[in-house]
């Protein structure tokens, strides 16, 4: 089908031969310069139109659409709206990549483009904090001039990217270890991916660490158990020898079996942020309670008291919270010389008469915690003195497990520690976990203990 606007320039052309035609054939002079006059404006008026075509497609948003005449006017806009079509078709790609940019922006991995000449045409903000670079400055910069690690230039230059590269550097956080490969695209360009793998070796680290001190705990009972085993084959006991080592034996199998029942406590806690129940535990007969057990633990060796100055109570699982709290109780007992004193307190902090938070804390004059060991009390396994904690009887597990007693009840556990003086273990719960107390108060003989 033909356009308009050739339509309109072929009828132009038949009126223009015609009338030339028409003074050829007649000899009127008259009638060829009208033609002639008639084609010379056309031709002066398509000048003009393209002329502002041409000036308005230089800078067409800045300037408005030329208005036009005849088979003008539909250029002009069939023009202007082609060139609608294309601003918002562009306009959309510019923000799909703007989204894709934002996207790699706020990506935990650090991602750098690289040109043909490992020159760095991009990088996000992770990448710039991965390597310390300016995301502008840097930019054409070539990467072994910005990345002066030894291993990272012969990994780049040796282009044998099928394995990423481990990289520790030194940072404003202390020294960690990023995972970088990179994965060649286009024409000879290069993609770079970093990822900050601290934590992850931390975590394999841990994992070793508790898989040698599983095998050592078991291991020692075992070999115990085994030698009792060959004795009892291998020589003539009589009724008292051989009750003794029946007797040794039965506490080894009880330590094998605590730490067993310890290690299935432990992962069931750490699988479940949440406490199965979310009952109102009453805490002034739990403190009571506590006392008791730290009575009859010390035998008579200590001075026992209790301190309770508020009746609320706290919302959560009273199995679990008794034997993360009993556990503090337990410890200070353990480390604390004959002759010294254990005080178990519980107290609330107001704000505008509401309970902004309340503690629980144990606080004994033993042998104390030098300040190094304090940040690692809570690891599994980890034991200030290994000998003494193993005479003690404990299985190395009970603050780790009362740790993550403590983060399913958000509560947060503090130590405060002085070798030689003694420590203070406090369980601050938030007001989230508080609760009104029933109509029992404090009991005037804990208040007095």
């Amino acid at each position: 089908m033909i356009s308009v606007v050739w339509r309109l320039t072929i009828i132009l052309l038949l009126v223009v031969l015609a009338a030339t035609a028409g003074g050829l054939l007649g000899g009127d002079l008259g009638a060829m310069a009208a033609a002639l006059l008639v084609l010379v404006g056309a031709v002066l008026r398509d000048s003009l139109a393209l002329s502002r075509l041409i000036r308005w497609l230089k800078a067409p948003e800045a300037t408005p659409v030329p208005n036009g005449t005849g088979a003008w006017a539909e250029v002009f806009y069939r023009a202007s709206r082609q060139l609608r079509l294309w601003t918002v078709r562009l306009r959309y790609e510019e923000s799909k990549l703007e989204r894709f940019i934002e996207a790699l922006q706020v990506s935990p991995n650090g991602v750098i483009l690289l040109d043909e000449n490992d020159q760095i045409d991009w990088c996000n903000a992770t990448a710039a904090h991965h390597f310390g670079l300016d995301a502008q400055r840097d930019l054409r910069q070539h990467a072994v001039h910005l990345i002066r690690n030894p291993e990272f230039v012969a990994y780049l230059q040796a282009q044998q990217y099928h394995e990423p590269l481990h990289m520790h550097r030194a940072g404003g956080r202390g020294q960690f270890t990023l995972s970088v490969q990179i994965f060649p695209y286009g024409d000879r360009q290069k993609l770079l991916l970093s990822q900050d793998i601290t934590q992850l070796e931390r975590t394999e680290a841990m994992r070793r660490d508790f898989v040698a001190n599983v095998s050592h705990e078991i291991k020692t009972p075992l070999t115990v158990l085994g030698g009792f085993v060959e004795t009892m084959r291998d020589m003539p006991l009589d009724d008292a020898q051989r009750q003794r080592v029946l007797d040794m034996m039965q506490a080894q199998s009880d330590r094998m079996r605590h730490l067993v029942d310890d290690l299935l406590a432990l992962a069931r806690l750490e699988g479940d942020p949440y406490p199965p129940t979310e009952q109102v535990i009453e805490m002034v007969p739990m403190m009571a309670q506590y006392k008791n057990e730290a009575l009859a633990l010390s035998g008579g060796r200590h001075q026992i008291s209790v301190d309770v100055r508020t009746d609320l109570g706290v919302r959560g699982s009273p199995q679990e919270l008794h034997s993360a709290l009993s556990n503090l109780v337990s410890n200070a007992v353990r480390y604390t010389p004959e002759g010294g004193t254990i005080r178990l307190e519980w107290d609330a902090v107001f704000e505008d008469a509401q309970p902004k938070y309340a503690e629980f804390s144990v606080t004994d004059t033993g042998i104390g915690i030098a300040a190094e060991h304090i940040p690692r009390l809570t690891e599994r396994f980890y034991r200030v003195d290994r000998g003494r904690s193993r005479e003690s009887g404990g299985t190395g597990l009970g603050l780790a497990i009362a740790k993550h007693v403590l983060l399913r009840h958000q509560a947060e556990l503090l130590v405060h520690s002085i070798p030689g003086k003694g420590s203070r273990f406090v369980v601050r719960f938030p007001a989230a976990r508080l609760a009104a107390a029933s109509s029992q108060a404090p009991s005037e003989s804990l208040k007095a203990a």
